[in-house]
């Protein structure tokens, strides 16, 4: 199964059949997908549950039906522990961003944290999970896949957020400041903290 998450709400793609109880249920291979996300954006509609019966082919049917965004981001720790956040549009985040062609997408993890908060000396230590979220630009709704990596640095300047990415602070932050960040943050970046 996979959380696609539409405005912080999950929108499920699943090969198993539920009796539908606080959720929607909708076949994949028929639905409009732009009905359904509209309908999430204006709240008309809550969870909803995409149902495919192919496990593996789930996301390739859905990535047929919406443009695909693929990104890079990082969690990164210092000497310390602490982990890097970024503070955009009135949330807490991670440093990540869109990757290039032809660019590898590990490249592209260095680069947007680099970029995006000053941080360098990044060293990939592990390759985390990917997140799936849809966004709205240029007229259209995108899938954007995050492929997430932890990195370690031993960084000692400070952190500057990119301002023309509208970042307003960088932060490192310990794990009591995590649990207070993720407060007021997005549902995906709380699932690389579970």
């Amino acid at each position: 199964m996979y959380k696609v998450f539409v405005n912080n709400t999950p929108l499920f793609l699943t090969n198993q059949i539920v009796k539908e109880t606080d959720f929607q249920f909708f076949l994949l291979e028929s639905v409009d997908i732009e009905k359904i996300i509209i309908g999430m954006y204006e709240k008309k509609l809550g969870k909803v549950f995409l149902y495919h019966e192919d496990e593996k082919e789930i996301l390739k049917k859905l990535k047929e039906k919406i443009p695909v965004e693929k990104a890079g981001g990082g969690v990164v720790k210092n000497k310390k522990g602490e982990v890097l956040f970024i503070f955009r549009n009135g949330k807490w985040d991670l440093p990540k961003g869109g990757m290039n062609k032809g660019e590898e997408i590990t490249d592209t993890a260095i680069r947007e944290v680099e970029e995006e908060t000053g941080v360098n000396g990044l060293q990939i230590t592990e390759k985390l999970i990917k997140t799936y979220h849809i966004f709205y630009r240029r007229g259209k709704y995108r899938l954007k896949i995050t492929q997430w990596f932890e990195m370690r640095t031993d960084f000692k300047g400070t952190p500057v957020g990119q301002l023309e990415e509208g970042i307003e602070k960088v932060a490192w932050m310990n794990p009591i400041q995590i649990k207070e960040a993720l407060e007021n943050s997005y549902e995906n970046i709380k699932l690389l903290f579970e």
